[in-house]
């Protein structure tokens, strides 16, 4: 089926969900509130189903020509001992094609160059969406892919549910060095991750206790083994990026509202903020666009062919993207535990 779709927000969801309904041919706008799109040069992971997802979008191509693939990876000790590897070998293996790792700036490239090839889905910045119901009333559809804070979310369900902050304060940045190691650096409290980027360049990102200030972090891990000094040291406090951890709490009880003001669908953050442990935060949102334009690709003509293509990508997403948050989440409790030796025991205990 096609119709009009309204998507709120131009992050990675809402760009993904956009080139979706466009190669369904539905006719689609999508609003964003800041006046330019966020292009931090933070990596993503992009997990093999994410980027199956990609590919059925049209953009696989676009994003593996700036992507390196992510392999032998360990979770480390602050002297530099090697716990576990990471299973980015058996992902490897069981998907035929690695997890990738691309900087922000490019897979948002990817996603507005597969928007603008359709040349009349416009994003439109600096719109403030405040009155979703009439917004919804004049369309098939609205997404709410605007992030934590939606504002499509809280005028549909509510603000019962909403941002919770973890209590850790998370830096991220990239170095102009490239990493000879790679993995996480799990201490008493805080951590610090170390991933490919790009070719001669390193993603870094560290977490620490809430009131720790730019100042202070360098010397939380001044002792820590290589290259995570020099890391610090390559890279210009200015350029860092602070915020705190945040999910979404507690879990919604759908995804989609049907009401007579218009039918209503939420992806990404929107949907299930998550914090950052398990790196799913693009990956999910991405699964999102697919299942969501996958659903309505099938779907009958009319409302109520809407309506349950919107129930069958809730019983698709929900709880499979609930899981992963709370298990995100369970693995932030984890590595920032200070009973480290309890921890580190069962780390060593992970298959190799």
């Amino acid at each position: 089926m096609t119709g009009t779709a309204t998507v709120v927000g131009a992050g990675i969801g809402g760009l993904a969900t956009a080139i979706g309904l466009r190669r369904a041919g539905w006719s689609v706008t999508v609003l964003e509130r800041r006046t330019e799109l966020e292009r931090y040069g933070a990596a993503f992971g992009i997990h093999p189903t994410a980027q199956s997802a990609l590919d059925r979008l049209g953009v696989g191509d676009a994003l593996r020509e700036h992507a390196v693939p992510y392999r032998d990876a360990h979770i480390r000790t602050p002297d530099g001992t090697s716990m576990a590897r990471l299973p980015l070998e058996r992902i490897e293996r069981k998907a035929g094609r690695p997890e990738l790792l691309v900087s922000r700036p490019y897979l948002l490239d990817a996603l507005l160059a597969g928007l603008d090839a359709f040349g009349d889905a416009p994003v439109k910045l600096g719109e403030r969406v405040t009155d979703v119901d009439a917004l919804a009333a004049g369309q098939d559809l609205v997404i709410g892919a605007d992030g934590i804070r939606s504002a499509v979310r809280t005028a549909r369900f509510g603000d019962r549910s909403g941002p919770r902050e973890v209590g850790t304060v998370a830096w991220i940045g990239i170095a102009d060095i490239e990493s000879p190691v790679h993995g996480e650096t799990w201490g008493s409290g805080r951590f610090f991750g170390l991933t490919p980027v790009e070719p001669g360049r390193t993603n870094w990102y560290a977490t620490a206790p809430e009131a720790t200030t730019a100042d202070e972090l360098r010397g939380l891990f001044a002792g820590w083994h290589d290259p995570i000094p020099r890391i610090l040291a390559a890279t210009d406090p200015a350029t860092w990026i602070r915020y705190e951890m945040r999910h979404l709490h507690p879990a919604l009880p759908s995804f989609v509202s049907a009401e007579a003001s218009g039918q209503v669908a939420l992806v990404g953050d929107a949907a299930h903020a998550m914090t950052p442990n398990l790196g799913q935060g693009a990956c999910t949102a991405i699964l999102d666009a697919d299942a969501l334009t996958r659903a309505l690709t099938a779907a009958p003509p009319g409302p109520a062919g809407i309506a349950g293509a919107l129930r069958a990508y809730d019983r698709e997403r929900r709880r499979s993207a609930q899981r992963t948050a709370f298990a995100s989440r369970t693995l932030h409790r984890f590595m920032s535990t200070e009973r480290t030796r309890l921890r580190d025991a069962a780390v060593r205990l992970l298959p190799g």
